[in-house]
């Protein structure tokens, strides 16, 4: 089997979108802030960042106070650069590279494609598509609880999620090394180490808000669970399937030379490396 060369693979983008909070159905999404972080694939290195706050339109539909400690005001968002003036910047991180982030396939894309249109420019194409949310449901299971990011980053002591986009994807990288840690050992002793979690399938991706009990609050609607009654949020996937699909399959080509090898046993991989 030919070894994975490290040097032909793509670099790995990871990003995060904050955004207002639409008050009623119809009513469009706003991206605040953008963060990502590139990282080496072979490492996962952070090789370069970049963040920003961004000016809406309409400064209305930032909140005067945020009920969180580090929260998005209007104050924060009134001198700040509109996203017109940022979308090169933004472009040039995130095209042609592999898009990384958590449920960033129904949130965050969509987000980034409608700003793109707003101000009629072509959006990034990723050449691939890593969803954590996805990822770790599929492999890691909910063993974790309702696997947002911040119960995620509480189960392994990193500490509080302070929703804002360089923090979050620093924190979402953190979180997928310590996943893949844990199912590396339990690969190493299955009998001994494995706990009898069973992987709950991708399709609970759309529904993982129903089991919480209670509804999120306003705020927590904003960008990773939005009501489905907004902008037909569960439906609205930015790329066509069958690009995504094709997408996929030409990262599996970049990303491993071995055959059947999924995106996680990378992961799982560097963890490995990391641990000796």
């Amino acid at each position: 089997m030919d070894s994975f060369n490290v040097e032909n693979a793509p670099e790995i983008v990871f990003f995060d979108l904050e955004t207002n909070v639409p008050k009623k159905g119809g009513e469009r999404f706003w991206v605040l802030e953008f963060g990502a972080i590139v990282v080496s694939p072979h490492k996962l290195t952070e090789v370069e960042s970049y963040s920003t706050l961004i000016k809406p339109e309409d400064l209305s539909v930032v909140p005067v106070r945020s009920s969180r400690s580090h929260g998005i005001t209007r104050a924060a968002v009134e001198k700040a650069p509109s996203f017109e003036d940022v979308a090169d910047r933004i472009f040039s991180i995130l095209d042609g590279r592999v898009w990384a982030g958590h449920n960033i396939q129904r949130f965050d894309c969509v987000r980034i494609k409608e700003s793109f249109d707003q101000i009629n420019r072509p959006a990034p194409i990723p050449i691939g598509i890593i969803d954590s949310l996805g990822v770790l449901t599929d492999k890691f299971g909910r063993r974790a609880g309702n696997m947002k990011m911040a119960t995620l980053a509480s189960y392994f002591g990193l500490g509080q999620q302070k929703h804002r986009s360089l923090d979050d994807v620093r924190m979402n990288l953190e979180v997928l090394k310590h996943c893949a840690t844990v199912l590396f050992l339990e690969s190493s002793l299955p009998s001994t180490l494995h706990s009898n979690w069973n992987g709950c399938s991708s399709s609970t991706i759309m529904t993982r808000s129903r089991s919480y009990g209670k509804s999120p609050s306003r705020e927590d609607t904003s960008r990773k669970s939005p009501p489905s009654s907004l902008l037909g949020y569960q439906r609205t996937v930015p790329y066509a399937r069958g690009s995504l699909g094709k997408m996929a399959e030409s990262v599996k080509g970049l990303v491993s030379k071995a055959q059947g090898q999924p995106t996680i046993n990378q992961i799982l991989k560097h963890s490995h490396s990391l641990l000796r």
